[in-house]
C-alpha cells in the first residue's frame, strides 16, 4: 500500500460512529406538508374560485389520495399521470403520489392526443388523473394506445376530476364513460394514512418530459431528494417569507411549478389557482386576494405591463415579488416591470434542472446605478443556486472553462443534487448529457469578470452569418426596445450572400404602428443604429408569435416560417 494522501485517507473522518434510525433518515419533500398542518392547520392552503382548504383539510386529503391508491396496489414502481391545468387536485398528486410510494407525472395539457399517448405508454401510467374539460384528450389519447398495443393493453385506473367552475357537461360525459370522479375517489381512502417516506432519498417522485420538438419527448426523472433541496432553496434565493400568498400563473405541470408545489408547504404559505392566466386575472389576485409572489415567463410579463386599464389595477396595493425564467427578459422588459412596483427575481434552468438552478442575485451597489445599467446587469442568468454545487461555462470539446471576459462563447454546464437522475429508458441521451461528468445544457453563453453568467443563445439557435456567429437573444434585446415592439424572436434565415442572415418575427404593440414595409425599414434602421451591421435583421416579419404552455416562443417553427420564405435575395452590410 502506498504512504501519502491517497484517496482512502482523504476519506477519513475522526470517528466510527454509524448511521442509525436517530441521527439519519431520506430527504423528501412530503415531511413539509406534515408540518405545515401542524403549525397552521387552520390557515388557507390552497384556493380555487369558492373552494378553499386549509393545511389541516390538504393533509387529510393527500393522506386519503394515497390510501386510496394504495388499496389499488398502486405504489413502488408506480407512475400516475395528471392531465389537468393549474386546480387543487394537481397540488395534492405532488403530496398523495408519492406518499403512497408512486411517481406524479403531471402532463402538459397543451399537448396532442398522439405525443400523451406515447407518453402514457413509455412511463407505463397505471392511473390517468384528468380535469373534465380535457377528458376528451384523455379518452382520445388511450384509444390510440389501445389500438397500437392491442391485446396488450392494459387500461389505467381513470379518474375524472370535477371542477365547480366548470360547465357540469363535460363531467357528466366523462362519468358516462366510467371515470371516477375524484371526490368520489378519495373517499375510499383512509385520512389518517400512516404514509411512509421513501427509505431511500434516491427513490423517484416526479416525471416529467421535454417538448419533444424535434424528436420524441425525453422523460427526465427527479428524486426526493433533489425536490426537497430545491423546495428550500428556489425559496430562499427569492426570499420568500413565511405566509406568502402565491399566485400559480406558472403551470404546475412545468417542472413541477419549478418546485413551488413543495416550497408552499415547507414555508406554510398559500397558493391561489388560476384555471387560465390572463392580465386581469394576476392584477385581480395582487388587489383583492393579497398575491404576494408569482413566477411567468417573459411573454406573460410583456403583456401585463401593456395592459389596457380597464385590466390593470394601480397603483400597486404593495410591493409584488416575480420570479422570471422560461426566457431570457430583455433590459427593457425588467426596467418598465421594475417601474411599477414589481420586483423581480431573474432566474435560469430546465427541466433537468428541477427548473430554475440559478439567479442573478442582485447586489446592493447596483442600487445607486441609472436604471438602463441596473437592468442591464439584471438580466443576465447569475450565478448557481443554493442546492446547485456547480456552474461553468465550458468549451464542450475540452471541457475547459472559457475565460471570465464575458466575450469567450462556451456551454453551461451543472452538476449536483439540483440535475435530474436521468431520462427514463434513455441511456444513450444519458450519456450524452452527462458526459465529462456534467450536465450539458446545449445552452451558449459568457461569464463575465464578476463570475455571473450570461446566455447567449441555444446551440441550435446561433446564427452564422459570412462565417461571424450572431446572437440571436442579443438582436432580439435590441429589437424589443423599439417603441412599437411588443415581442420578437430572431432565428437564421437563407441568405444568397452570407449564407444566413437574421430573420425578425414580430408582434407590435396595439396601435403603435402597421404592419408595412415602412415599418420594418424602421425596425432596420433603428437596429442599425444600435448594433453591428451584420447583426441587424435582413427581414422582419409581423404577425402572433407561436407560443409553449409556459410561454416559450416555438423557434423551431419560426426557423420552418424562414425556410418556407426562401433565401434572402440581395442581402446588404
Amino acid at each position: 500500500m502506498s504512504s501519502g494522501r491517497g484517496s482512502a485517507a482523504a476519506e477519513r473522518d475522526i470517528d466510527d460512529l454509524p448511521r442509525n434510525d436517530a441521527n439519519y433518515t431520506a430527504l423528501t419533500p412530503l415531511w413539509f406538508l406534515e408540518r405545515a398542518a401542524l403549525a397552521q392547520p387552520g390557515r388557507a392552503s390552497v384556493v380555487h374560485g369558492p373552494v378553499r382548504y386549509t393545511w389541516a383539510d390538504t393533509y387529510r386529503r393527500c393522506r386519503r389520495f394515497a390510501s386510496a391508491l394504495a388499496r389499488r396496489s398502486v405504489g413502488h414502481g408506480s407512475t400516475v399521470a395528471v392531465i389537468a391545468p393549474n386546480i387543487p387536485a394537481v397540488y395534492e398528486a405532488h403530496f398523495g403520489v408519492p406518499m403512497s410510494g408512486a411517481v406524479v407525472n403531471c402532463v402538459n395539457i397543451r399537448l396532442n392526443a398522439e405525443t400523451i399517448a406515447f407518453l402514457l405508454d413509455h412511463s407505463v401510467a397505471e392511473v390517468v388523473m384528468v380535469d373534465q374539460e380535457f377528458f376528451t384528450l384523455a379518452e382520445e389519447s388511450l384509444k390510440i394506445l389501445s389500438e397500437k398495443k392491442k391485446s396488450a393493453f392494459r387500461p389505467p385506473i381513470l379518474i375524472v376530476i370535477g371542477d365547480p367552475t366548470c360547465d357540469p357537461k363535460s363531467l357528466h360525459y366523462a362519468l358516462g364513460k366510467g371515470a371516477i370522479e375524484y371526490e368520489e375517489f378519495l373517499k375510499t381512502g383512509d385520512p389518517e394514512f400512516n404514509w411512509k417516506p421513501p427509505k431511500d432519498e434516491w427513490q423517484s417522485i416526479a416525471l416529467g418530459y421535454t417538448s419533444g420538438t424535434t424528436s420524441s419527448p425525453k422523460g427526465v426523472v427527479l428524486h426526493h431528494r433533489g425536490a426537497y433541496l430545491m423546495a428550500l432553496s428556489v425559496a430562499m434565493v427569492w426570499g420568500m417569507p413565511e405566509g406568502s400568498v402565491y399566485l400559480w400563473t406558472l403551470p404546475m405541470f412545468h417542472c413541477n411549478g419549478w418546485c413551488y408545489t413543495w416550497a408552499l408547504a415547507a414555508f406554510c404559505g398559500t397558493s391561489i389557482c388560476l384555471r387560465q392566466v390572463s392580465t386581469k386575472a394576476i392584477y385581480y389576485g395582487i388587489a383583492k386576494q393579497g398575491v404576494t409572489h408569482f413566477c411567468a415567463a417573459p411573454v406573460v410579463l410583456n403583456n401585463l405591463i401593456n395592459a389596457p386599464a380597464s385590466e390593470t389595477f394601480l397603483p400597486l396595493p404593495r410591493v409584488v415579488n416575480v420570479n422570471v425564467a422560461g426566457a431570457a427578459p430583455t433590459p427593457s422588459l425588467l426596467a418598465a416591470l421594475s417601474i411599477r412596483g414589481f420586483r423581480v427575481t431573474h432566474t435560469y434552468g430546465l427541466s433537468e434542472t428541477y427548473g430554475p438552478s440559478t439567479v442573478c442575485a442582485w447586489k446592493p451597489e447596483w442600487d445607486e446605478l441609472p436604471l438602463e445599467e441596473r437592468s442591464r446587469l439584471h438580466c443576465r442568468q447569475g450565478i448557481r443556486y443554493i442546492a446547485l454545487e456547480g456552474l461553468d461555462v465550458v468549451d464542450p470539446k475540452t471541457m475547459a472553462p472559457v475565460p471570465a471576459d464575458g466575450k469567450t462563447y462556451g456551454e453551461i454546464v451543472m452538476r449536483g443534487n439540483a440535475v435530474m437522475k436521468g431520462y427514463l429508458k434513455n441511456p444513450k441521451a444519458n450519456a450524452e448529457a452527462f458526459a465529462g461528468g456534467w450536465y450539458h445544457s446545449g445552452d451558449l453563453g459568457v461569464r463575465h469578470p464578476d463570475g455571473y453568467i450570461e446566455v447567449r443563445d441555444r446551440m441550435k439557435d446561433v446564427i452564422i452569418s459570412g462565417g461571424e456567429n450572431i446572437s440571436s437573444l442579443e438582436v432580439e434585446k435590441v429589437v424589443c426596445t423599439h417603441p412599437a415592439v411588443l415581442e420578437a424572436s430572431v432565428v437564421a434565415r437563407a441568405d444568397e450572400r452570407w449564407g444566413e442572415s437574421p430573420c425578425a418575427f414580430v408582434t407590435l404593440k396595439d396601435g403603435a404602428a402597421d404592419c408595412s414595409e415602412d415599418t420594418a425599414n424602421d425596425i432596420m434602421r433603428f437596429c442599425r443604429e444600435r448594433m453591428p451591421g451584420y447583426w441587424v435583421p435582413k427581414s422582419v416579419i409581423f404577425g402572433p408569435l407561436p407560443k409553449t404552455a409556459t410561454g416559450k416562443i416555438k423557434k423551431h417553427e419560426l426557423r420552418a416560417k424562414a425556410k418556407e420564405l426562401g433565401p434572402v435575395k440581395k442581402s446588404r452590410m
